[in-house]
């Protein structure tokens, strides 16, 4: 059976249902690799009445810095339970699913060869955005329905396997949240100050941009998006192994402190803007039992109350030595670090499947357009 093309705008139309009611406190955005991830700005003070609510199988789309991130930002939601996203979004559901599945209009998407076109389709505008209604002229092949089906099969196949590991991942953070939750209702919390120390090593010429490093709210190291021309790495701090980082500011940063423990056997380089510490002696103190402690909401939530400032609040060193933790014996810390280590070790390999399932898909959809 032969291919039909059709204009994106012939098969979508834009749905602007608003959350009048307030009812629904749900906020959320979509990020680069067009998943929906709770919003990390602070929305205590804005009026949820005026966001755009997101059903299942309804999509939404942001046309902005495509030309920039060479990546349209387009969202499918699967689930049940409603959602609100911000009114500068589009939100659109397909029109004729006897034409085009919902699944298989969004892998359409999934493929660096899409994000690539409407990056050239953006050039034309002077903010780099594909426009809604460029995006609507957009031209693509669809197969029949069946054919839609079977290849849409596979994918769903693959990400339930994959939403599978992701829920044990999410009970081995529990696991660890109620260890510390435990051990903090049975023995007296002790200020960390005494057994950590600030690093102040200087990177001189002993590395290049290769180890140059940012860190993300996620708390993990990632290569630096910084413009390096003509920027000196002599001042830039030296992270170790096992040493820490971490920025003081925490204003507008999600509510959260980006920090981040250096567990490679590599040495970093960062911002002489960061702080880098370490522990002084691991026989008392686990690095990894302290990172797990770094890494709960709980003491996201305890930082930015303890930040200060007018312009900008911080979280400084006297302030990071006064944070109080269980230290229980170095055997105990290591049980839990273990659990904490196949934690981070699952959670690396749960990104690998999604970047595996994002891989799939354009061979799914050039499969699906040969078997047409």
């Amino acid at each position: 059976m032969a291919l039909t093309k059709y204009q994106i705008g012939d098969l979508i139309k834009p749905v602007e249902e608003r959350n009048s009611d307030g009812s629904i406190s749900a906020f959320y955005g979509i990020n680069i690799n067009k998943e929906f991830m709770p919003t990390v700005a602070n929305v205590d003070s804005v009026d949820p009445r005026k966001y755009l609510v997101l059903r299942k199988n309804r999509f939404v789309y942001s046309g902005m810095q495509t030309g920039r991130d060479e990546c349209i930002r387009i969202g499918l939601y699967t689930k049940d339970a409603p959602i609100i996203v911000s009114p500068a979004y589009t939100t659109f559901e397909v029109t004729n699913i006897d034409t085009v599945l919902p699944e298989y209009f969004f892998m359409l998407f999934l493929s660096k060869e899409m994000d690539r076109y409407g990056a050239f389709l953006s050039d034309s505008s002077i903010r780099a955005n594909l426009d809604w209604e460029r995006f609507c002229e957009i031209e693509v092949d669809l197969p029949s329905i069946p054919v839609q089906e079977k290849f849409v099969a596979v994918y769903n196949a693959m990400k339930a396997n994959q939403a599978e590991y992701e829920r044990g991942l999410d009970d081995l953070k529990l696991t660890c949240d109620a260890y510390i939750e435990e051990l903090k209702r049975d023995m007296p919390l002790t200020a960390i100050g005494e057994f950590i120390e600030q690093s102040d090593d200087r990177n001189g010429d002993k590395y290049d941009i290769e180890a140059l490093r940012g860190i993300s709210i996620q708390k993990c190291f990632i290569d630096s998006k910084a413009d390096m021309t003509d920027v000196s790495l002599s001042p830039y701090l030296l992270v170790p192994h096992d040493h820490f980082a971490y920025v003081t500011v925490t204003s507008r940063n999600g509510e959260k402190i980006t920090l981040a423990h250096n567990a490679t056997d590599n040495t970093y380089i960062v911002s002489s803007s960061y702080i880098v510490f370490r522990v002084k002696d691991t026989k008392k103190l686990l690095p990894a039992y302290l990172m797990m402690f770094f890494s709960r909401s709980e003491f996201d939530r305890y930082t930015r109350f303890n930040s200060w400032g007018s312009a900008r609040e911080t979280f400084g060193w006297d302030e990071m030595q006064a944070v109080k933790i269980p230290i229980p014996d170095i055997k105990i810390q290591q049980s839990i670090a273990d659990i904490f280590n196949a934690y981070l070790e699952r959670r690396e390999i749960n990104e690998r499947l999604k970047r595996q399932l994002r891989d799939l898909c354009p061979i799914l959809i050039k499969g699906s357009l040969q078997a047409a």
